[in-house]
């Protein structure tokens, strides 16, 4: 009788594991595509990503570098104090966004243009997404906001 429970326990345990397992690489191969990644001007200058590849990248947005071309498209430069990236968006900006303030955009990396699909901007004076402040603080060129 105690080997009967032994052995059942150690079948219960084990198909647990496999369950656990199973739902593990489910979630996984769900979630392959909703996850990007965050990358500063300075990652992407030294490891370019695949053209494939969809990612977050974030700093500020360079002086003197928007411009708003024919219909929606706008071009721009994000850097991060180490590097920059040129920026290529169709569609309409956030009110907010404009040139020496963070932004975060989502999108592909293609022939050195960073093709944006979203782009994200700050919502107060003193706000900057978390990724964009560590990657500047990383590059020391980050300052604390004066309140």
């Amino acid at each position: 009788m105690k080997n009967l429970k032994k052995q059942r326990r150690i079948q219960v345990i084990a198909v647990a594991a496999v369950a656990l397992v199973v739902a593990t690489a489910l979630i996984g191969y769900a979630m392959r595509d909703g996850i990007n990644y965050f990358r500063s001007p300075s990652q992407v200058a030294e490891a370019p990503p695949q053209p494939s590849e969809v990612f977050r990248i974030g700093g500020l947005v360079a002086e003197g570098s928007l411009q708003r071309g024919q219909g929606e498209t706008v071009r721009f430069a994000v850097t991060d104090g180490g590097a920059t990236v040129q920026v290529a968006y169709t569609g309409v900006l956030p009110d907010l966004f404009e040139e020496n303030q963070g932004m975060v955009g989502t999108g592909r990396y293609v022939n050195g243009v960073f093709e944006a699909s979203e782009i994200l901007a700050k919502h107060d004076e003193t706000y900057m997404p978390k990724e964009v402040m560590d990657a500047l603080k990383e590059q020391g060129v980050y300052q604390e906001p004066e309140t």
